[in-house]
């Protein structure tokens, strides 16, 4: 390409990719709105349950689908950024190390039972690790953050965040009553739902609806588990790496490849993002409209991602992802309360 054919390219470019990057701006906002709404849910959810129902009831034109998959890619990946300026590296450190140890063994857990469990019913490598990595770490912001690196088909996203969804209600709604039954200490609950429930959204319903303590140690728990999501992208973007390197050397194409064109970029500039809050360069009176742009951003991802859903290929995935994203589930929340037994936190 050269530099005379640059101008007409660009408007080209836009002009396709507006319609589908409008229709999800416009899904999404109304998403933000309903999510305020219902905060039990949230909006990143109901974005992408809109998004499957406006895919598979209206059936939007081909017009629509270079935007679409900007914005389910691209965009994507800019709001796992802005969620960088979010989170204070420092705050995590400081505040969360005494719950390392129970967030990394129900990590391990998580990952462990996915797969076990995953080949045991049958369920295809990519679903395995969206549900895993929902499940371990963050719920759908952790699904999000690894979309662009193991790139599933989006009915598969899709599936996954749904899934997470359905366990996420019934824990919101399960752990205060058992934490009760249990006669848990504040800590100890807050712990046990930072650990074991998904989505940050939900960590702090559950949390608050058992104490104020609980609630305000749980958000702090999560924090933690949701920096995790770092190093486990960058495993992944290696592992990825070294598969696509081994078929490029049985196709005799090794020069072709690099690391460099699977490596997770925005995960780089995630961790600069951070920095920057951690050095104190983000005024405290701009930090809630970043944290607001960055809701949105990736609500709209999201939706994007629902856009592409086929409903279809996700019934036909039957109930086997259902059951290993329960299965998962038991496992981190049974594993969360044994680490705690054992270390006396309870």
């Amino acid at each position: 390409m050269n530099a005379s054919s640059i101008p007409a390219t660009l408007p080209n470019l836009l002009r396709q990719r507006a319609p589908g990057l409008l229709l999800a701006v416009a899904i999404g906002l109304l998403a933000l709105l309903l999510g305020r709404w219902l905060p039990l849910i949230g909006g990143p959810v109901i974005g992408i349950v809109l998004g499957i129902l406006v895919r598979n009831l209206l059936s939007p034109g081909e017009r629509y689908t270079p935007g679409i998959a900007f914005t389910g890619k691209k965009v994507l990946q800019w709001s796992i950024i802005a969620l960088g300026f979010g989170l204070s590296l420092d705050q995590v450190a400081k505040t969360g190390l005494e719950s390392l140890s129970v967030t990394l063994v129900t990590m391990s857990v998580a990952f462990l039972a996915a797969w076990l469990l995953g080949r045991w019913l049958g369920v295809h490598d990519k679903l395995k690790i969206l549900i895993g990595v929902g499940t371990a770490i963050c719920g759908g912001s952790a699904i999000a953050a690894v979309t662009p690196i193991i790139r599933p088909d989006d009915h598969d996203t899709a599936f996954a965040i749904s899934t997470i969804f359905l366990f996420n209600v019934i824990a919101v709604l399960l752990f205060p009553l058992l934490g009760h039954l249990m006669h848990m200490s504040d800590l100890g609950f807050g712990l046990w739902a930072g650990t074991a429930i998904n989505d940050t959204s939900s960590v702090v319903a559950a949390g608050y609806s058992y104490s104020h303590a609980a609630g305000d140690y749980a958000t702090i728990v999560k924090l933690t588990r949701a920096t995790l999501i770092i190093p486990v992208c960058l495993v992944l973007a290696f592992a990825v790496a070294a598969r696509e390197k081994r078929k490029h050397a049985e196709a005799g194409s090794v020069g072709q490849f690099s690391l460099a064109s699977i490596f997770p970029w925005f995960i780089l500039w995630f961790l600069v993002a951070s920095a920057v809050r951690t050095a104190g360069l983000v005024p405290l009176a701009v930090q809630p409209s970043i944290h607001l742009l960055a809701e949105f951003l990736i609500i709209v991802a999201l939706t994007a991602i629902g856009l592409s859903a086929n409903l279809r290929k996700m019934v036909s995935s039957g109930a086997r992802p259902i059951l290993l994203g329960l299965g998962v589930w038991i496992a981190v929340a049974v594993s969360s309360l044994l680490v705690q037994l054992v270390i006396g936190r309870l």
